[in-house]
């Protein structure tokens, strides 16, 4: 027995002392945080697929869909209609480029906020509120940056119902053969590759102005609601219970521990809530950007049109309700969504020792 007691300290202490040699700036932190991340978001887009795959089509206002939108019952009624036209495969139209961008958007995403976060955050001394929002929203950015003609790609493959139209080697080459924006090609200094290559970062720039907001609030109230469930009186209902050689490994960790399942679904289902109301505005504009040249009255000419054209007639066509329009099932796509992303992360965190 006391052989047995000697080794599993020896185990205990071996394993702390593999722990100190693991930091957050490291390489090997950095790649399971990583994984961590785009197997999270890899989950939560895959659950939420067929929702998706729908708002695309409402936020664009496809002439097919139009006449659906603004209702929980005009959902219903286009998933009857996208189920009897293209059956499953058509709630997952552009899904395996979605997983193609969302792995690397992911995985920078929660690297880039674990590392800006314990830059700015280096002790419990500097956790204030703004520097929560400020490394969410940095985290955001960094990532949109990197995936973002991926998503392009995405969004157009979605909005086209014609299945015999959907090649994505077609629409790459439609993307970059359409019209420049008029202010690079007027820059005699601006290369011309360089404008087509910038179709791809098409609504790039509402994009920015919307993940401020989306991926700061949303990191911010997922660790403010964090904070709350541990609070003493919530803390036995809603904190796993640990054994007592794991709960003493996290503490050396320095790493709290974890939520139970309901309590961190609930904290990541409301981050999702807060984040897509404050940023929802920024994403209709982007997906009217994104699509701009296929809408009726600009697929002959193909014409650019810019932030303001888009925000105008948005306006002109639902007034301030149009830049909502999709709203109520972008709630119901984005608490599973960020609630399945952040438990995951959570979970693979945990598992892969970080």
């Amino acid at each position: 027995m006391a052989n047995e007691i000697e080794t599993t300290q020896a185990d205990i202490n071996a394993k702390k002392q593999q722990i100190v040699t693991i930091n957050k700036g490291s390489l090997d932190y950095v790649i399971r945080s990583g994984i961590a991340g785009g197997i999270s978001g890899s989950c939560a887009k895959t659950l939420i697929a067929p929702l998706d795959r729908i708002k695309i089509l409402f936020q664009t206002s496809n002439p097919h869909y139009t006449k659906y939108a603004g209702s929980l019952v005009g959902l219903v009624e286009a998933a009857k209609h996208i189920w009897i036209n293209d059956g499953i495969r058509g709630f997952y139209q552009g899904h395996s480029v979605t997983l193609i961008r969302i792995f690397p958007y992911a995985a920078v995403k929660f690297v880039a906020y674990e590392q800006i976060r314990s830059f700015l955050i280096p002790s419990r001394d500097y956790e204030l509120h703004w520097r929560r929002l400020m490394s969410g929203s940095l985290a955001g950015l960094c990532s949109v940056f990197l995936t973002y003609p991926l998503d392009l790609i995405r969004v157009r493959l979605a909005y086209v119902t014609d299945h015999n139209r959907v090649k994505l080697t077609k629409i790459i080459r439609t993307i970059w053969s359409e019209p420049a924006s008029v202010t690079l090609s007027s820059k005699p200094y601006v290369p011309q590759w360089f404008g087509h290559w910038c179709n791809f970062y098409r609504g790039y720039i509402p994009t920015v102005f919307g993940m401020i907001p989306y991926a700061g609030v949303s990191f911010f109230a997922h660790d403010l609601l964090h904070d709350l469930l541990r609070l003493p009186s919530l803390a036995p209902h809603a904190v796993l219970k640990l054994s007592d050689e794991e709960e003493e490994l996290r503490n050396h960790k320095k790493q709290r521990i974890p939520l139970k399942t309901w309590a961190e679904l609930f904290s990541g289902g409301l981050a999702g809530m807060a984040s897509q109301t404050a940023a929802y505005p920024f994403e209709i504009i982007r997906r009217r950007l994104q699509v701009s040249t296929l809408a009726p009255r600009n697929m002959y000419e193909h014409k650019f049109q810019s932030i303001g054209d888009i925000t105008r007639i948005i306006y002109q066509e639902r007034g301030w309700r149009g830049f909502f329009v999709g709203l109520s099932i972008g709630y119901i796509k984005v608490v599973p969504m960020v609630a399945c992303s952040f438990f995951v992360y959570e979970r693979m965190k945990w598992h892969l020792g970080i």
